[in-house]
């Protein structure tokens, strides 16, 4: 299994021997941590949710503020820090009308 031997432990899962993610997805302190610490699997599961994310709430990510709100989603969603975690009402699902 390739990462098997590295000794990695993955924060998010704490799944030993997971791929860890190999270069920071950010060129910035936020990227190196997540480089050192989250695996390729659990980096997948997170752009998945940030999709979900950005559609339902119709977020601008060039806007400051929607890229604020995008961040402490992935540190609730990483590193379950903060007040991130977005709520997601399914419940409108399919009824909306343009």
């Amino acid at each position: 299994m390739p990462g098997a031997d590295t000794g990695f432990v993955c924060q998010r899962c704490e799944g030993e021997g997971r791929v860890p993610m190999g270069a920071p997805p950010f060129p910035n302190d936020l990227g190196s941590r997540i480089a050192a610490s989250i695996c390729s699997a659990c980096w997948e599961e997170w752009k998945q949710r940030q999709m979900v994310i950005i559609n339902h709430y119709g977020l601008n990510v060039r806007e400051p503020k929607a890229r604020g709100f995008l961040i402490a989603n992935l540190k609730s969603f990483l590193f379950g820090e903060g007040e991130g975690g977005a709520e997601i009402d399914t419940s409108e699902e399919g009824s909306v009308t343009w």
